[in-house]
């Protein structure tokens, strides 16, 4: 049996999947110089400062990525390496600006990782759902426009999502393409309260209508609000490996995660961009039990979050509740 619960992956950026050996190869495929002289040049530049700094090297790997079937390769490493870490529900994020501004057809990205999910996933046991994030750091019209054009295309969204650079970028802004989002039936999550403040995570809950906070460990530095998140409940997937890597908090033993498990808050264990920060979930879940001292209760209450958290129908978060009780024994 697997060391490590089995898990719902609901923070993970099908772009920060992408290793250093595919985009070698899909570099090469693609007659693509990469600025690297070899992949240990290229691991060895995956020492961020902040985000900033990360965004920079991840925005410029995408380079590679120019047809479906490099968006489809991508997604299928990602669908493998996660069904052997025991991920079982897995919601995608894309980002789609990151690849029509270089160009690339939006149907590209589409086909190529609905494609893969559709084709891959079940034989791996792994349901899926497909979430499309727009860049906060990008012109909110913009956001609209894609949507509308997903909308058009009538791509197989289960919802949308806002990232990238979050400081000086407060969520209120894209209230319009959220509100577009719910109109249409879609589900509504964003990045809040990682390097940017707790009035961030409040901002999104308010003005965007999000069902779930992606990262949101800032959100302790307001205690109004944590008792908010605790009476309503709302779900925040964290991604302990990336806050250190980004120096959002300073060692995994000093991170937030403990403390907000037995405040009741509503926290899972994700992710984020696990080609970059050294760790899928299962790695991370290891990860913040050793460096914590985190129980297999603990960690099954962590996974049932997850789940209670996921899109998904009342009877699949049966079976998931149930091969997460069964782990626990």
């Amino acid at each position: 049996m697997i060391d490590t619960p089995p898990a719902v992956e609901l923070h993970v950026h099908v772009e920060g999947t992408l290793e250093p050996e595919l985009i070698t190869e899909l570099a090469a495929r693609n007659g693509i110089a990469l600025p690297y002289r070899d992949i240990e040049d290229l691991r060895a530049r995956y020492a961020f400062h902040d985000l900033a700094d990360f965004l920079a090297l991840y925005y410029a790997n995408m380079a590679v990525l120019r047809t479906a079937d490099d968006f489809a390769a991508m997604t299928r490493a990602y669908l493998r390496r996660a069904a052997a870490g025991g991920v079982r529900h897995v919601e995608l994020f894309v980002d789609p600006q990151a690849h029509l501004v270089r160009g690339v057809p939006l149907a590209a990205v589409v086909d190529g990782v609905a494609g893969a999910l559709a084709d891959d996933a079940p034989g791996l046991g792994i349901t899926t759902g497909l979430i499309a994030c727009f860049l906060r750091d990008r012109p909110p019209a913009e956001a609209v426009d894609v949507l509308r054009a997903l909308l058009a295309a009538d791509a197989p969204l289960l919802g949308i999502g806002l990232d990238s650079a979050e400081v000086g970028h407060p969520p209120g802004g894209f209230a319009e393409v959220f509100a577009l989002a719910a109109e249409a039936g879609l589900h509504r999550v964003a990045h809040a309260g990682e390097e940017g403040p707790a009035a961030y995570v409040t901002e999104a809950l308010d003005v965007l209508g999000v069902e779930r906070i992606d990262h949101g460990i800032r959100s302790l530095d307001d205690p109004e609000l944590v008792d908010r998140l605790v009476r309503d409940a709302v779900p925040l997937t964290v991604c302990p490996l990336s806050n250190v890597r980004l120096r959002c908090t300073p060692d995994l033993r000093d991170h937030p995660l403990a403390t907000m498990l037995h405040r009741g808050l509503r926290v899972s264990v994700h992710s984020d961009d696990p080609a970059y920060f050294g760790g899928y979930v299962d790695d991370n879940h290891r990860a913040v039990a050793a460096a914590l001292g985190l129980t297999r209760d603990d960690q099954a209450r962590l996974a049932h979050h997850a789940v209670d958290a996921a899109f998904v129908s009342a009877e699949r978060a049966a079976e998931l509740h149930a091969e997460v009780d069964a782990w626990r024994g």
